[in-house]
């Protein structure tokens, strides 16, 4: 079945980052991807300076009348970095007049990492978020995220009954399928953890030193798009690590390249997977 997607999260004109990525990588899995761009920058914010930016938090609501007049709607939408409060709610209202019976929605609550919140962010915006993603079917946050969503203390090295009393307590928002990124029990490795109906499962890949920048939305954009596809929580979970790790191996070593990961080029091997 041919499925429509709408994403909303911003685009940077360059970099491979937010809805550069998530636009090519689900019409890539066959979705037929639809945006609402919360902002427009001209690159990312990762190793540029004095890069623009455009604030589109008010047409957010605009574009979603037209498309109620056009009774357009989804069979899911997936949500990555939203820039305030006003655009949770509005995001909100999405939820609530645009999506088809059954519609699935996806929350990456992109704002906070390696213990702190991205600049911009507070509190009050934590307690929003918290709240989008109790609405939602599946959320992907990564360990900061789900800590300050929760309460939780941080913490860099902690053992798997950690991990459980996270997802219990992300559980208790009220999404129903949790997705935690970026769980590494050693040194050598990392990998994604799956909690879905009161189960704990566990994928462990190789872990590449340094970090790119987008790899969390590139993950996220292939999870939804292999989730879409009718694989199961943990398939799509292994599908998106897979895809991501290649995206960085294909990136390290290019020195040159400051823009996130050459996601393009391994394209082809997600698509097989599929």
């Amino acid at each position: 079945m041919y499925k429509r997607v709408l994403t909303v999260q911003d685009i940077s004109c360059l970099g491979q980052c937010s809805l550069t990525v998530a636009l090519p990588i689900l019409s890539a899995c066959g979705m037929q991807t639809c945006i609402i761009p919360s902002a427009v920058l001209s690159t990312h914010t990762g190793g540029f300076k004095n890069y623009t930016f455009r604030d589109l938090t008010e047409d957010i609501p605009k574009i979603r009348e037209h498309w109620e007049s056009e009774n357009i709607s989804f069979d899911a939408v997936y949500t990555g970095y939203l820039g305030s409060t006003k655009q949770i709610e509005y995001v909100e209202e999405i939820f609530g007049s645009l999506l088809k019976p059954n519609a699935k929605i996806f929350v990456d609550p992109a704002m906070a990492d390696n213990g702190k919140l991205y600049v911009g962010f507070d509190d009050n915006f934590v307690r929003e978020m918290a709240k989008l993603c109790g609405k939602a079917d599946v959320i992907m946050p990564n360990i900061t995220e789900a800590c300050l969503m929760t309460g939780q203390e941080y913490k860099e090295s902690y053992d798997k009954e950690y991990i459980t009393e996270l997802f219990k307590k992300l559980n208790a928002l009220g999404a129903e399928c949790i997705v935690l990124t970026g769980v590494s029990y050693d040194e050598g490795s990392t990998g994604v953890a799956v909690y879905e109906n009161g189960e704990y499962l566990y994928y462990k890949h190789k872990k590449i030193a340094g970090g790119c920048h987008g790899t969390g939305d590139v993950f996220a954009s292939a999870f939804v798009g292999a989730a879409m596809k009718g694989k199961s929580m943990i398939e799509a979970a292994k599908i998106a690590a897979d895809y991501t790790l290649l995206c960085i191996e294909n990136t390290v070593g290019d020195e040159d390249h400051r823009y996130g990961v050459k996601f393009e080029i391994a394209l082809p091997e997600l698509i097989k997977t599929l």
